[in-house]
């Protein structure tokens, strides 16, 4: 049995509303094991013997039944959350201007420099993430960056809180 930690993309923003206690419901009828949620942005930690790909897959189909449409979901081990703090470029900055934007697969190699409306934030690749500081705070920027359409980001805060947890879960 793994612990696992999924985000959800684009939840409770924009109208789009899941209540942690329905994400918590659709977890376990999945049989995904011991569901918790973490704050309301779409944070589920559980344990499961599935593959990466199994969960992803069976929770996209589920919350977009519940839902009405489609939800991306991001899909990582308590070692790779672990791996995504550790690997944090900006690490002296402060938590709370760093994100990393989870992916499903690598960034390209180019992601920085297809970056759209760039001032003063830093952007620097990962695994499957990117991590990008904003000095001046994420609600100021107008920061564009193709490749991380698909994905969902986290302040560096969140992501060390949700890899201690996962790491605890095991």
């Amino acid at each position: 049995m793994t612990s696992h930690v999924a985000l959800l993309r684009a939840v409770n923003v924009g109208g789009r509303k899941l209540l942690m206690a329905d994400l918590k419901r659709i977890a376990a009828d999945l049989g995904l094991e011991q569901p918790r949620t973490f704050i309301a942005s779409g944070n589920l930690l559980f344990a499961s013997a599935k593959s990466e790909a199994a969960i992803k897959s069976a929770l996209e189909r589920a919350l977009t039944g519940h839902m009405g449409n489609g939800v991306a979901v991001m899909v990582r081990t308590a070692d790779e959350m672990a791996a995504v703090v550790a690997a944090n470029p900006f690490g002296k900055e402060p938590g709370n201007r760093v994100v990393a934007i989870f992916l499903d697969r690598s960034p390209p190699a180019d992601s920085a420099d297809q970056a759209r409306n760039r001032t003063d934030e830093r952007i620097a690749l990962g695994e499957r993430e990117i991590y990008v500081h904003y000095p001046g705070g994420m609600g100021r920027s107008t920061l564009r960056i193709p490749a991380a359409v698909a994905g969902t980001a986290r302040n560096m805060n969140s992501v060390a809180k949700l890899a201690r947890l996962a790491k605890e879960r095991r």
